[in-house]
């Protein structure tokens, strides 16, 4: 079953005097519960896809349909009420909420579902055991490590049920010990929830676990390579 889909997907920028073409003509079809890397140089167009890919940008020509609906026929607040209820984020600088700890920090995104207290702190603790972090939930994100901050912003990216998570370099500031854990830890959560994935990446390690790695040069897809 496909999730993603992008038709001719396009994007310019003219934020300067020289017009940068930063994808072309991508057409791409993602299905539910592929674990897939988007890998390139930088500058090939890989966040500036994810971003696309999230709603979180429009493109300059093209399509991206999730789950049959196409994103340029939404208004501006029924797309980010469907950014709250289908697609998970995880980022590079994992945009935690300072003052909240990491129970609260999970439970948000389900605050702005409208979801019961009691829902959200039974959905976020059970998230908590599930990346290994039950015993940090009252930790505030300054009290916690790299590792443990984006382990719980991959909590919280998960907590809403989207259909997919994007995640945009997720372990660029991780060690080496924290991000082989991170991606044990996605990778097991793929494999027994089927929550589809789709990165942007240098990591290597990243790139070896993917069962998909689709190769982005200068703005165009040049490789698809389902392992």
């Amino acid at each position: 079953m496909t999730v993603i889909k992008t038709v001719g997907l396009s994007k310019v920028y003219h934020e300067s005097e020289v017009p940068v073409q930063a994808l072309t003509d991508v057409n791409l079809d993602i299905g539910s519960g592929e674990f897939t890397a988007i890998v390139g140089p930088s500058g090939s167009g890989k966040s500036t896809l994810l971003h696309l890919l999230g709603g979180l940008d429009s493109p300059s020509a093209g399509k991206v349909i999730i789950d049959g609906i196409s994103l340029d026929t939404l208004s501006s607040s029924k797309l980010i009420e469907f950014r709250l209820n289908n697609i998970g984020f995880v980022f590079q600088a994992y945009n935690l909420i300072p003052v909240l700890t990491a129970v609260e920090n999970i439970e948000f995104i389900m605050l702005l579902q409208k979801r019961s207290w009691s829902e959200r702190r039974r959905r976020a603790t059970e998230l908590l055991d599930a990346v290994g972090l039950s015993g940090r939930a009252d930790h505030r994100p300054v009290q916690l490590s790299g590792g443990e901050q984006q382990r719980v912003a991959v909590a919280r990216a998960i907590a809403s049920k989207p259909k997919f998570i994007l995640a945009d370099e997720p372990t660029a500031n991780l060690d080496s010990h924290s991000a082989e854990n991170l991606l044990d830890m996605m990778a097991e959560l793929n494999s027994k929830t089927g929550t589809t994935f789709v990165f942007s990446t240098h990591d290597e390690r990243v790139i070896k676990r993917a069962r998909r790695v689709i190769t982005l040069q200068d703005g165009k897809i040049t490789a698809d390579e389902k392992r």
